[in-house]
């Protein structure tokens, strides 16, 4: 069953340019705000932020493969210790990016934990549901 958030066959996609410019932060066109709308709230949310960050974070970690002039060893430390750094502090502003990501789309603030929050409900309701049968529509009793 599919919401009228979720990703649908016909949801207008940005193209590749326009997507990488979004991971770094950009503004997409007022066409694509449903799409960066149902990017920041279906299901795989949290993965495609992480993969947002680490693009974001690829030109750190590719100046420090190739420029920074030690030994090979210091260089991948460095890099791999700048980028769990900054998937760190990803993680930690994970919902306010999100939320600022939905805003600059036109959306109000808040909408896109809204959207998470009824989904993670209709999931618990749906487990309740199927684990006890006869409580469906909130009827019955779990003694």
């Amino acid at each position: 069953m599919r919401t009228k958030h979720e990703a649908s066959p016909s949801l207008a996609r940005p193209t590749p340019w326009q997507w990488l410019r979004y991971a770094f932060g950009g503004r997409l066109p007022r066409a694509l705000s449903a799409w960066v709308l149902s990017d920041t709230t279906r299901t795989g949310w949290v993965r495609r932020h992480l993969a947002r960050s680490v693009v974001q974070l690829s030109p750190l970690v590719a100046l420090c493969l190739l420029v920074v002039p030690v030994a090979v060893t210091y260089r991948l430390t460095a890099a791999l210790g700048g980028l769990l750094v900054g998937l760190m502090y990803s993680v930690a502003f994970m919902v306010e990016t999100t939320e600022h990501r939905v805003a600059k789309a036109g959306y109000p603030a808040g909408t896109a934990a809204r959207l998470r929050e009824e989904r993670a409900e209709r999931a618990r309701a749906a487990r309740v549901e199927q684990r006890f049968p006869y409580r469906i529509g909130g009827s019955g009793s779990f003694d």
